[in-house]
């Protein structure tokens, strides 16, 4: 048994370790272990490390591996730009609410890999195609980034905090209870307000910022 287990540890490379932690990040948890890690490839965990010099470097190698997902989904026509950016942004919302654990990364981790690489091309690309160039493309480039990491991770950290949430979760936890005398307007709307739900506020925002750049690119 120890001979097979050591023979187990020698085969152990990068691209399993990714594959496990993807797996083990699709059962819900709400964080990767590197000790549950260990145990599902079979080797001690302090084997991981020698091909991952830290837990951050694991967890981007599997953040990066999540927006090269998305990347790769977008199949629509570069003609398409809003298009594609729309797709882009639903596929990060989709793989990281798939894996909460790894998606959760995103609101502090910049990976600077391939599949980072890969999104952020799309999307300077679409809105060059959209007519924007200079400070008005980095900007809208910015902009929608920081919309979709932020907001897909918000999404992905909260369905780990409440395992069997779908992508259609209120976006305030419990109805605002407000004193209508000191907060009328939260009292007047607190029905409407009850009724957001994140996903749709996600693409909502997705919208207002490709309406921003054909604006922009008309001026």
């Amino acid at each position: 048994m120890a001979t097979e287990k050591a023979s187990h540890r020698a085969r152990l490379d990068r691209a399993m370790i990714i594959e496990a932690g993807m797996e083990l990040a699709e059962t819900g948890v709400s964080s990767i272990s590197v000790r549950d890690l260990g145990a599902r490839l079979g080797a001690d965990p302090t084997a991981i490390y020698r091909h991952f010099a830290s837990k951050d470097a694991l967890m981007s190698a599997l953040l990066d591996e999540l927006n090269a997902q998305a990347a790769a989904s977008v199949a629509l026509p570069a003609e398409d730009w809003a298009g594609r950016l729309r797709t882009l942004s639903e596929a990060t919302l989709a793989s990281f609410t798939r894996y909460p654990a790894i998606g959760a990364e995103a609101t502090t981790l910049t990976t600077h890999g391939p599949g980072e690489l890969a999104a952020i091309e799309l999307m300077l690309d679409a809105f060059h195609r959209a007519g924007l160039r200079g400070q008005a493309l980095v900007r809208h480039y910015a902009l929608l980034a920081s919309h979709v990491l932020a907001g897909a991770a918000g999404i992905a950290r909260a369905r780990a905090d409440r395992p069997g949430d779908d992508e259609d979760s209120p976006w305030i936890d419990s109805p605002l209870l407000a004193d209508p005398r000191r907060f009328p307007l939260i009292a007047q709307n607190s029905v409407l307000l009850s009724e957001l739900q994140d996903r749709e506020l996600f693409l909502l925002g997705v919208d207002v910022i490709i309406d921003s750049a054909t604006r922009a690119a008309q001026a």
